[in-house]
């Protein structure tokens, strides 16, 4: 029986680019995993991109996941973007480079793994487990803010 898991992700980031973090909350029945991270220098897209990555990379196993995000650009992307990336070589339908190629890369070798329906939630808009996203992906920025 394959587990169903429910992940929220957020990223944040003080200006663009600038510090960011990214924030992940994992829930499979009542067990609850909360991930974060950042960088010095990124952006917001990224920090989205981010915190899916390492959501799906936390799961041992094969899953079904609804995977929930305040990001368009994020399901958009894995919706309905990516299959006409990859068949152009990665370039937009201008013929431009896809913008964090490497990490959608990344994230499309993840989701390989997981059967994923993307579900795209209004952000501060008080659901619970994406505020609680929202919290892990600032607390994952500020190591990156204070610095000079």
């Amino acid at each position: 029986m394959t587990k169903k898991v429910i992940i929220y992700t957020d990223g944040a980031c003080s200006g663009n680019p600038g510090p960011g973090g990214w924030g992940a909350v994992l829930q499979y029945n009542q067990h609850v995993k909360k991930l974060k991270g950042g960088a010095k220098e990124t952006t917001n897209n990224r920090m989205e991109l981010m915190a899916a990555i390492n959501a799906l990379k936390a799961l041992k196993h094969s899953c079904n996941v609804e995977l929930h995000t305040d990001s368009k650009y994020l399901k958009d992307g894995l919706t309905k973007w990516i299959n006409s990336w990859k068949k152009n070589g990665w370039k937009t339908a201008n013929k431009r480079p896809v913008k964090n190629a490497e990490l959608w890369r990344q994230l499309d070798e993840e989701v390989k793994r997981h059967n994923i329906d993307w579900h795209w939630v209004k952000g501060h808009a008080g659901n619970e487990l994406n505020e609680i996203a929202d919290k892990l992906a600032n607390q994952g920025m500020q190591p990156f803010k204070n610095e000079d």
